[in-house]
């Protein structure tokens, strides 16, 4: 048990998840769709692990083209799971050519359009887990920007190692189709490759990493077609209303609702939405493709456009009745809420046993009371008010009257500076924090000390549905929520959070989200992280229509009337131009 633990423990570490053979076996048929099928099929796994992926393609082309001769190369850095390829391929009277060794490294070596398939299930490793060095090292080789895992090198190197008619087969987090850490993968697939399929496969647990898993297939030549588009989550509560197996309705041509053991999921079929900038005159009108970024100050007819970067834009499936909606809320979206105000992580200490506790009183030392700041985390948040019932407190070791980080004198705090002296050799420990040139003390994310006395908007960063709330205690914002201080909204802030928050709390908004994010994670919870946030649309503060939403915001807040009776849906929906049926329909 104990020598299985500590494997388990180093695939972790090093990002292996092996592919299970019914996954295998559906992402070498949708990629063989679009392989040559004539002569030999030379065929690449950079990270074969045990082999599956390799076995899965030849057990395909043995059964759908017998006359074509496939050769198989895999690369693996674990020299067992090598001999474990071979091994199997053996048994089966077959022959790959298994290298134990870094791929990375020996690409360099092989040859320009090399395979006609490249398929693959890449190690999973983050930017923190690979360290800085090899992180910035791994960027300049491979041309990659901002933060990387560990897949995008091995997509990078696929469209020069591809024949000129060849596909990838990748299977991967489904991370990077909207976060901005994927921006170098779907500028690969996009800028090099054709993306033809793309499956997100949510929270079907087909995969046994703890990601939830994406399969693209991508070509080397261009075709007009759109890509195909399909994702799978969970709809808990609902009834199957088809006896078709999960993997056929993934490859169907309708959305369907399919059970898949005791769990019911709803799989949605469209098209690629790249969000891909365009000409001027073919520039999308729809917010979710919209490619144009201003700040807040800035007005919003008559000026130039920044154009991103290819690539930047989140990708999203594309359906008419959901863009036909998406554009009614257009013609009415003043802002964004990026463009409103600047959204912000809450305190992230990596210490949190140290500097988090709602049992202070009973330790000894015990810090000076006024650095004991009450923290607002996600157990204190429901949809428009903050419950502060847990008495959770942070130590904060910074001068909250300065407009920057400024860390306390601890000769001024003594039992603070004995109690953080209890936990030093811990907190020294991370060495970040003192590369950073933070003191040993210090958190790792303060964030602006002196806007914690002023309002704020507050969301928890995971929550099935939002929750945004007003807070007017200064309490600390802790890294599990994000937060907007009505210091940023100018005039008429209170009026303008009170708008934010009713169509963030509103049917519209979650539908709106699920729509143009579309980044959910197991048992239909959402991540409302920034650059998801910063998406949803605010209607002109100055239309009678948002004038509405103020209106029974205030009520609801400051005159307690239930939200049931608030009017909240029915009144951001009519600003927006939509029935409050359609923006709170089911959205499968």
């Amino acid at each position: 048990m104990a020598l299985q633990a500590r494997d388990a423990q180093e695939r972790k570490r090093h990002g292996r998840h092996y592919t299970p053979p019914e996954l295998a076996r559906f992402l070498a048929r949708r990629a063989l769709r679009y392989a040559p099928r004539a002569g030999v099929l030379r065929v690449l796994d950079p990270a074969c692990g045990d082999g599956e992926l390799l076995l899965a393609v030849h057990r395909e082309i043995a059964a759908a083209a017998p006359d074509v001769t496939v050769r198989l190369t895999g690369y693996d850095l674990d020299p067992r799971a090598v001999e474990e390829t071979a091994g199997r391929a053996g048994d089966l009277g077959l022959e790959i050519d298994c290298c134990a060794g870094d791929f990375l490294a020996a690409s360099d070596r092989l040859a320009d359009g090399s395979f006609d398939v490249i398929i693959s299930n890449p190690p999973y490793v983050r930017t923190q887990q690979l360290g800085g060095a090899t992180a910035q090292l791994l960027s300049k080789q491979f041309g990659l920007r901002g933060r990387i895992d560990l897949t995008h090198p091995f997509v990078a190197v696929a469209p020069r190692l591809l024949a000129a008619d060849g596909v990838l087969g990748l299977l991967c987090a489904n991370r990077f189709l909207t976060t901005r850490a994927g921006a170098n993968l779907r500028r690969i697939l996009t800028g090099e490759l054709t993306p033809v399929e793309l499956y997100d496969l949510g929270d079907t647990k087909l995969f046994a990493a703890a990601v939830l898993p994406a399969i693209a297939v991508a070509t080397r030549t261009v075709c007009g077609a759109d890509c195909r588009y399909v994702a799978a989550y969970e709809e808990v509560g609902a009834e199957p209303d088809c006896a078709t197996e999960l993997f056929d309705a993934l490859a169907g041509d309708h959305g369907c609702l399919v059970r898949d053991g005791r769990r019911v999921f709803a799989v949605e079929v469209g098209v690629l939405d790249t969000g891909t900038p365009q000409e001027p005159s073919q520039m999308p009108t729809l917010p979710t493709k919209a490619v144009v970024v201003r700040a807040a100050s800035e007005p919003t007819v008559g000026i130039p456009a920044r154009v991103e970067r290819h690539g930047d834009s989140a990708w999203r499936m594309s359906r008419p009745e959901v863009d036909r909606w998406l554009g009614l809320i257009a013609d009415r979206t003043w802002r964004t809420f990026g463009d409103t105000a600047r959204i912000r992580v809450g305190i992230k200490t990596t210490a949190d046993r140290v500097f988090i506790s709602d049992r202070w009183d009973q330790m000894d030392p015990s810090p000076e009371p006024e650095l004991l700041r009450e923290l607002i985390t996600h157990h204190d948040l429901q949809p428009w008010r903050v419950s502060m019932a847990r008495g959770t407190r942070v130590l904060y070791p910074y001068d909250l009257r300065q407009p920057r980080r400024t860390p306390i004198d601890l000769a001024e705090f003594p039992c603070a500076e004995a109690y953080l002296r209890s936990h030093e050799q811990a907190l020294s420990g991370r060495r970040y924090v003192l590369d950073g040139g933070r003191k040993w003390f210090e958190i790792w994310v303060p964030q602006r000390p002196h806007l914690w006395g002023a309002p704020k908007l507050v969301f928890p960063d995971i929550s099935e549905r939002p929750r945004f709330a007003l807070d007017r205690s200064g309490a600390v914002v802790n890294g599990d929520c994000y937060w907007i201080s009505l210091t940023d909204l100018g005039d008429r802030a209170t009026d303008l959070a009170y708008l934010l928050m009713g169509v963030a709390n509103s049917a519209l908004g979650l539908r709106f989200y699920d729509a143009v994010c579309g980044n959910r994670l197991y048992s239909g919870r959402r991540r409302w992280i920034t650059q998801y946030v910063a998406r949803l649309p605010v209607p002109d503060p100055s239309c009678p229509a948002a004038a509405d939403i103020v209106r029974s915001v205030r009520a609801l807040l400051e005159d307690g009337v239930p939200v049931a009776d608030s009017g909240i849906d029915e009144v951001v929906a009519a600003a927006f131009g939509v029935s409050v049926d359609v923006a709170d329909a089911d959205h499968r």
